[in-house]
């Protein structure tokens, strides 16, 4: 039996980590900038390469999509993983990895007058010993998620090179714009035909994430009615007052900075005006939806109560849906989850459920109805200069993917449909 190809990951990692893919949410294009076009091309090359069929670019949605087919003769349920490749709102031009073999527990100095301090991150210490890759120091490095690109590859690959490794078909889908929340949106599921996926999207070794917030955002409006004040007895009305009032009726411990965990919040992201209009801006987040619906409720039964105080139409509300956890979904598949489970106990890995603080493509694809949870890519310190990642939590993703297909096989027909807890 052939190995993993502990080079092959390394390389694939370094060559796409130098390509500039960051996404603009200012632009309208499809993807949003032609770095990401580029690679996703390439990935197009690189799967044919590694024997992957029905491969294709979409200029539709700007994914690219190809199969691992199936290798034994019985009916199995086919499966998914997912990365994306663009990055996040960084410097990423001119990205120049550094690389530190047998890791030693060190201060790391990037260059450009930055340091990866082992002090201030004590993640470091877990990678003693390994062969650790870094930025430069002026720019991110990318491991979120061309970490989980390359821990995918590494997995087809080594399937590649053991056919006698049973499996059913296996879709691998790279999409682009993830971190401005656009990707997975216009993804056409018709083109990855599965039952149920994982992305692989930051994370620890051994973490599982299958929910995240509910998300939601609202604009309120505010109109005043500006009069002399020496004369404004009874008939001014002060919107900034409006606007105050407003923030007042919402709770008061309901915010980011005493949120963790599964806790939800509300943002109050900018509030400003004058007497004659104020403008707030907010978001809401919550893991659970009753709770995100009663606050996005709060926020409806609050402008109203306030045009009935001041005179309707004097306050307006804006408010639509951002993304919407997978939890609820990925519950009523427990299957999707406990899949991973025994893959993780097969690896000896701890079973870590962790709550997803932000949104991901899963949000979007198990909205278009296939659940889909995250997994894991093995770097650290994401979207910024002191970025990490090592090769060898990169290949214990690509091991981790082969065990899920492997005990998908043993698996498929005797489901484990244990209900979830947190």
């Amino acid at each position: 039996m052939v190995d993993y190809d502990f080079d092959y990951i390394k390389n694939k990692f370094i060559q796409y980590a130098k390509m500039n893919t960051r996404s603009d949410e200012n632009s309208n294009a499809i993807p949003t900038t032609k770095g990401q076009v580029k690679l996703l091309k390439e990935l197009v090359s690189e799967l044919k390469k590694l024997g992957l069929v029905e491969v294709s670019y979409s200029e539709k949605d700007a994914y690219t999509v190809g199969k691992i087919a199936a290798n034994i003769k019985e009916e199995l349920a086919p499966i998914g993983f997912v990365a994306h490749v663009d990055t996040a709102d960084f410097n990423a031009d001119n990205i120049q990895p550094q690389i530190f073999e047998n890791y030693d527990g060190q201060d790391i100095v990037l260059g450009h007058g930055y340091t990866l301090s082992a002090t201030e991150f004590p993640s470091l210490k877990k990678v003693i010993g390994q062969t650790l890759i870094t930025a430069s120091g002026n720019t991110l490095l990318g491991a979120d998620d061309k970490a989980g690109i390359a821990g995918l590859l590494g997995m087809a690959k080594y399937l590649k090179d053991n056919p006698e490794i049973k499996h059913g078909d296996i879709w691998l889908a790279f999409g682009p714009d993830e971190e401005i929340g656009q990707g997975a949106k216009r993804f056409d599921v018709s083109r990855f035909p599965v039952e149920f996926s994982y992305t692989l999207d930051n994370g620890n070794p051994g973490d599982i994430a299958y929910e995240t917030f509910n998300a939601a955002a609202a604009k309120i409006k505010i109109k005043g009615t500006v009069v002399h004040p020496g004369e404004a007895y009874h008939l001014m009305v002060n919107a900034t007052l409006i606007a105050n009032e407003f923030i007042n009726q919402l709770p008061t411990n309901f915010v980011p900075e005493e949120s963790r965990d599964y806790q939800g919040f509300i943002l109050i992201l900018r509030n400003d005006g004058n007497v004659d209009h104020a403008e707030i801006d907010l978001i809401i987040r919550d893991f659970d939806t009753d709770s995100f619906l009663k606050h996005k409720k709060l926020i409806e039964n609050t402008v109203k109560s306030l045009n009935q105080k001041y005179g309707e139409g004097r306050v307006s509300l804006k408010m639509y849906d951002q993304y919407i956890s997978p939890g609820d979904t990925i519950k009523k598949h427990p299957y999707v989850v406990n899949l991973v489970h025994h893959a993780y106990q097969k690896m000896n890995l701890p079973i870590n459920h962790v709550p997803f603080r932000g949104g991901t493509d899963g949000n979007f694809i198990t909205q278009k109805g296939i659940p889909t949870p995250n997994l894991f890519n093995g770097g650290a310190n994401f979207h910024g200069r002191y970025e990490y990642v090592t090769v060898e939590n990169m290949l214990l993703l690509a091991k981790t993917l082969t065990a899920i297909v492997t005990e998908h096989v043993k698996l498929d027909n005797k489901r484990d449909e244990t209900p979830l807890t947190r």
